[in-house]
């Protein structure tokens, strides 16, 4: 059934959020605090959906299209809606305002919902009128080509709001999971900065370069994780199964894990010498096309992934 949806934010992470709804059909009003953003968001629409319908992903780029609408103020966006999604930037106290004014503009039925990167839905909605309509909803980046979506609610989280929301993401097309008790960053976020942390040892002590780390990654780890996760992974790289690989490996894997515990802080110092390193296989110039670059390499793997799926009947 055709939904009205309101997009508030109208970075990549909600240009992506509006192509994700008005592909299935449903109406999108798209708004931001800033119009100059929302210009830009606007045009680069054109762009995205061309790509998308050149890779089979969407039947035609003008249908989709035609059902994202600007909105130029938060009453225009929230006026009809039945789903809220919210992308401001990444602050406690400009989502707590934001969600203050959504809660009182938005028909009482609208769920609200939050793609917050870290911050735990009760830190947003805690002493709000509508907190029982209100959650997070965080994807990966971008949302249009990542299917998953870490969905989370507070204490006040009614459950129809959180199995309502479930149903509505899967029908979209999304890849849902439920974060079932709060944490900072989530389960994506987490599993990122765990990787993270130790990728930068390995730069910082010289183990290996920056480029040579990635290059373990997208030919290594990478390839296999495309497809199944880690558990999968270790499950099917033994004869016996997941026990009988940490048999095998888990005194070698410990001995590691204990060494990985050594806390570093991330500083500004940090961030210079590894963006030093970078700065060595790309100049800063090139990154738009980059980006542009990555995006379609992912809109080919998802039609890749979708052939294969349809060839084993998933």
């Amino acid at each position: 059934m055709q939904k009205t949806i309101a997009i508030i934010g109208a970075g990549l992470i909600g240009r992506s959020w509006a192509m994700v709804y008005a592909r299935i059909g449903h109406e999108v009003a798209l708004y931001d605090a800033f119009p100059e953003a929302l210009d830009k968001s606007m045009l680069l629409l054109d762009d995205n959906l061309a790509d998308l319908e050149a890779n089979g992903l969407i039947d035609g780029a003008s249908a989709v299209r035609s059902r994202i609408h600007r909105a130029d103020t938060l009453e225009a966006a929230l006026e009809g809606a039945s789903w809220v999604q919210e992308n401001a930037l990444e602050r406690l106290e400009v989502k707590r305002d934001l969600f203050t004014r959504m809660d009182a503009i938005a028909p009482p039925a609208t769920i609200i919902a939050s793609s917050t990167s870290a911050i735990p839905c009760h830190e947003i909605t805690d002493g709000m009128a509508g907190a029982a309509r209100m959650l997070v909803a965080h994807p990966a980046n971008p949302p249009y080509l990542l299917p998953i979506v870490e969905l989370s609610g507070a204490d006040t989280t009614s459950a129809e709001t959180l199995a309502g929301a479930r149903t509505f993401l899967e029908n979209a097309g999304m890849a849902v999971i439920s974060i079932n008790k709060p944490v900072k960053g989530f389960v994506l976020n987490r599993l990122q900065v765990a990787l993270l942390t130790e990728a930068f040892k390995l730069i910082e002590d010289g183990v290996v370069s920056g480029a040579d780390l990635d290059k373990t990654l997208k030919h290594g780890l990478g390839l296999r994780w495309s497809f199944m996760g880690p558990m999968e992974t270790i499950d099917l790289n033994a004869p016996g199964g997941i026990r009988d690989y940490l048999e095998r490996f888990g005194p070698a894997f410990e001995e590691i894990a204990r060494e990985q515990t050594e806390f570093r802080p991330w500083t500004s110092e940090k961030y210079a010498r590894l963006e030093q390193d970078r700065r060595t296989v790309m100049p800063a110039s090139g990154l738009a096309e980059r980006t542009t670059w990555r995006d379609r390499r992912l809109m080919a793997l998802t039609r890749h992934k979708m052939d294969a799926a349809k060839e084993i009947g998933e």
